[in-house]
Order: C-alpha cells, then structure tokens, then sequence
C-alpha cells in the first residue's frame, strides 16, 4: 500500500453530474478507493451542476473545515468545453474567492496513461483475451 503523507491535498474528484442520484454512484465508488488506499487521505466528491454539493459549495465547505490545500481532479474521460473552458473559470473564481487556499487543478483523468491503460486491460478482459 502506497504510503502518502499525511499533510497532503485534500482530493475534491469533480464530476459533470446527472438528473438522476444514482449517476453519483460510480464517484462515491472512487473516492471510496481513494480512501481504501489511503485512509489518512481526505476525500469529498462534487459536481458541476444537476447533484450537490457544486465545486464552490465543496471548496467552502472544506475551507470553513479548515483544509487549505485542495486538489480538483476531474473525473472527466477527456478534455472537452468543461476541461478547457467551465472548470479553469471555476477555479479561479474560487483562488480569487479565498486567496488565502492553494486550489490546485488537474487535467481530465481519462487522459492519464494509467487510466488509459486500465480501461485497455478492461475491454481485453471482457474481450476473453486479458
């Protein structure tokens, strides 16, 4: 088990978000990895709009907790319009918002190679041949 620091970023995992409650399922599934990995780790789930809490409610939320260092990843396949244009304007709303946060972002996690590489394996294995 990977041994992470225990100052390190709070994980906010950023969805796009769905009419329908049951669409959340699959992020709470991931930030409950997150924590399996790392329980010192401290993980919340937000969502551009549809599902609460919104990116701006999670960032106050955990800087009213006292969390200064929050890391957005979004949890996105690739970089469309959201990636490029919605969630760039988000976060520096909220940088401007409360200056006295690191709010760092990462791009879309579709695009990291080890979860290009999972979802590989994955249709190989559905595929019979992983």
């Amino acid at each position: 088990m990977p041994d992470f620091p225990a100052s390190a970023s709070t994980v906010i995992l950023l969805a796009h978000g769905a009419r329908d409650p049951e669409w959340a399922v699959t992020l709470q599934r991931i930030a409950a990895a997150v924590q399996a990995l790392a329980p010192q780790q401290a993980v919340a789930t937000a969502f551009l709009g549809m599902l609460a809490p919104t990116l701006e409610e999670c960032v106050a939320e955990r800087i009213a907790a006292g969390e200064q260092d929050l890391l957005v990843v979004p949890v996105f396949i690739a970089a469309g319009g959201h990636i490029k244009r919605d969630i760039p304007e988000r976060v520096a709303a909220l940088r401007e918002r409360f200056p006295q946060a690191r709010i760092r972002l990462e791009g879309a996690v579709g695009e990291a190679d080890a979860v290009i590489n999972a979802i590989a394996a994955h249709a190989l294995s559905l595929a019979g041949r992983g």
